[in-house]
C-alpha cells in the first residue's frame, strides 16, 4: 500500500524539528550563563592554624577519633569574568611528605563564599591526621562558582 504524500503534513513535520532544535539552542545558551564558573587558584601555600582553643579539632574515622592537625590552604583567587561569583567550591589533592594522599575519599576541600572580579586572597580551614607527615604537597587544585547566589 503506497503512501500519499501531504505537502501539509511534510511541512508541519519539518516546522516542528526546526522549532525543537532551536528550543534544545535556546536552552543550552541559558544554561550556559547560569553554569559554574571557573575560577584559577595560584601561590597556594599551607600554614598552621593558630594554637587556640577553636582550632583545636578531631578527625573522626569509623567511628574513632583520631588527633588532627588543623592548617589553612591560602592562595589567591582570580576570577576572570566580570561578575562576581559566589558558593565557589574548591577542589584538590593533598600529599603528605611520604607521598601519601592525606584525605582520600575528599577532593573537595570547602568554599569561598564571595569572588569579586580579580584578583583576591582565599584561606580555606582543613583538618589532617597527626600522623600526616609534614611539608603537604598540593595538587589538581582548582576552584568554581556562580553568578548567583545557590542554595544549599
Amino acid at each position: 500500500m503506497s503512501q500519499v504524500w501531504k505537502p501539509a503534513q511534510w511541512l508541519t513535520q519539518k516546522l516542528r524539528l526546526v522549532c525543537m532544535s532551536f528550543g534544545c539552542v535556546a536552552l543550552a545558551v541559558l544554561l550556559m550563563g547560569f553554569g559554574a564558573i571557573p575560577l584559577q587558584l595560584k601561590d597556594l601555600h599551607v600554614t598552621p592554624c593558630p594554637d587556640t582553643p577553636e582550632y583545636t579539632n578531631l578527625v573522626t574515622s569509623n567511628g574513632n577519633p583520631i588527633p588532627a592537625r588543623c592548617l589553612f590552604v591560602e592562595g589567591t583567587v582570580v576570577n576572570r569574568s566580570k561578575n562576581t561569583v559566589f558558593n565557589a567550591d574548591v577542589f584538590g589533592r593533598l600529599y603528605d611528605a611520604n607521598g601519601n594522599d592525606v584525605l582520600p575519599e575528599r577532593t573537595r576541600l570547602g568554599a569561598i563564599a564571595e569572588v569579586p572580579p580579580g584578583e583576591s586572597p582565599f584561606s580555606i580551614r582543613i583538618s589532617v591526621p597527626i600522623t600526616s607527615p609534614l611539608p603537604l604537597t598540593l595538587e589538581q587544585f582548582k576552584a568554581s562558582g556562580f553568578s548567583g547566589t545557590v542554595r544549599r
